[in-house]
């Protein structure tokens, strides 16, 4: 298959830059309108003394947004991004106005470039969409596992929205001779489940020497060697693999930037927290708040604290268990609440209390972390961190992921922490409060879809 052109970071770096031009076009077009042609001197000038910390503002949010990251993103993704990645510039550039003393700056104009802005970005940023896709064109893959693992991740290529990633074989046994006499036939590999080492090292190999693109199972054993630290002594290099932990030093600049932050959305969102105490103590009998018990780092328990958006007795027949979609015991309000997660707000005075932090994996109750620990023995891992308001995998999961698909999402994220990587989790989080599926809860039984190899049977090649 030809793999030469390929959409790197040179390219999407390009396409950042070309966008902040496109972005600022949007603006002189906002004064245009605003002033139909006659644009008064004093106030353009305030937009020249600032247009480059605009054009800076403009890389620094669509690079945490992630805005040109396409391979998992559909048009309607790209739309919410375009828009948040603006308002976010709109909130930016009045501040801006503000700290740099260019008040002639007309704040009608920056209102009228959100509008113009996302409307002009979008345009643009579908026709970079395009040209991704173009560039890339559909990529065929070879799934090589187990039966099981190799059904689960044919569905997961099918259930996504973007159609750029599809399965047209699937090798089930005999892993190193099928893989070597079709790998030809797709531009990727997809290696899934247990298969055994040697058989593995082999495929290796040969994917390796003729230059084919793998993706790989975020098993443990995947996962321990990612972030490896290199070590050379004398004359030999030594990959020594790193820990599933933060260290101290970044633990301590990441618990003073979620006091700082904690705070300062403490102070932002206190109508909207005023607004919900009144909604929830008229919509049902109850407290306003709900506690409940939860595990954080170090294994150490803690009350959550979230506005209830269930009814009081919605546990006392059946006990602890998950919510789910359409879950008869979420109220009026609750519903609402749970779906634009203001439920969650109060959790930031368990922030600023250090149960939690703003990014981490998400905590779960006692009651399920000991079923959890008993299925998985790496599940502990993810209590080497503080449990997080939001994290890795409420950015790019479901709510009815299961939770082995959870872990790896929380191990990757310790083990690929950076403070970047917090905030951009923090500004891709706004994207899903515009995400019903991501606020619903697990599927009840009755709905799940069972599907087995006829279903693909018109789509995929098996190879046995």
């Amino acid at each position: 298959m030809n793999n030469r052109y390929e959409w790197n970071n040179l390219l999407r770096f390009i396409a950042v830059i070309v966008g902040s031009i496109v972005s600022l076009g949007c603006i002189y077009l906002s004064f245009y309108i605003k002033f139909a042609g006659d644009i008064p001197a004093r106030n353009f000038r305030a937009f020249e003394d600032s247009y480059l910390w605009i054009f800076i503002g403009f890389i620094v949010i669509n690079i945490l947004f992630g805005t040109y990251i396409f391979y998992n993103k559909t048009l309607l993704d790209l739309f919410y991004f375009t828009m948040l990645s603006q308002l976010v510039l709109t909130i930016y550039m009045m501040a801006l106005t503000y700290a740099g003393s260019w008040l002639t700056f007309p704040r009608s104009v920056i209102l009228i470039n959100f509008f113009v802005g996302t409307f002009g970005m979008f345009i643009y940023n579908s026709l970079v969409y395009w040209a991704y896709h173009r560039i890339r064109g559909k990529k065929k893959i070879l799934v090589v596992g187990e039966e099981q693992s190799a059904l689960n991740a044919v569905r997961n290529f099918d259930l996504m929205k973007n159609r750029r990633h599809e399965v047209t074989h699937v090798v089930l046994s005999n892993f190193f001779h099928n893989v070597r006499e079709n790998a030809s036939e797709v531009d990727i590999v997809y290696v899934v489940g247990n298969i055994e080492e040697s058989e593995r090292v082999k495929i290796y190999e040969y994917l390796t020497a003729q230059n084919k693109k793998m993706f790989l199972s975020p098993n443990f054993q995947n996962l321990m060697m990612v972030k490896p630290n290199i070590m050379n002594f004398e004359d030999e290099s030594i990959i020594e693999v790193s820990p599933f932990k933060i260290s101290a030093e970044e633990e301590l600049i990441k618990r003073s930037i979620d006091i700082i932050v904690a705070l300062a959305l403490i102070v932002i969102t206190s109508p909207i927290m005023l607004i919900t105490m009144v909604a929830v103590k008229l919509d049902s009998p109850g407290p306003i708040f709900y506690k409940q018990e939860r595990i954080t780092k170090n294994q150490r328990e803690f009350n959550i604290l979230k506005f209830r958006s269930m009814k009081v007795t919605a546990e006392q027949d059946s006990g602890p268990v998950l919510a789910t979609s359409n879950d008869a015991r979420v109220t009026k309000v609750g519903r609402t609440i749970r779906s634009l997660r203001i439920d969650e707000l109060p959790q930031l005075f368990n922030v600023l209390k250090g149960d939690m932090s703003l990014v981490g994996p998400r905590p779960e109750r006692p009651f399920f972390v000991n079923q959890f620990k008993e299925a998985n023995p790496y599940y502990s891992l993810r209590h080497n961190v503080r449990a997080g308001i939001t994290g890795y995998a409420q950015v790019y999961g479901k709510y009815s992921t299961d939770f082995n698909s959870k872990l790896n999402f929380d191990l990757l994220y310790i083990k690929n922490y950076s403070l970047s990587f917090d905030f951009k989790l923090l500004f891709q989080t706004v994207k899903i409060l515009f995400d019903k599926v991501s606020s619903r809860g697990v599927e009840e039984p009755e709905q799940e879809v069972q599907t087995d190899w006829s279903d693909y049977q018109d789509k995929v090649t098996l190879i046995q």
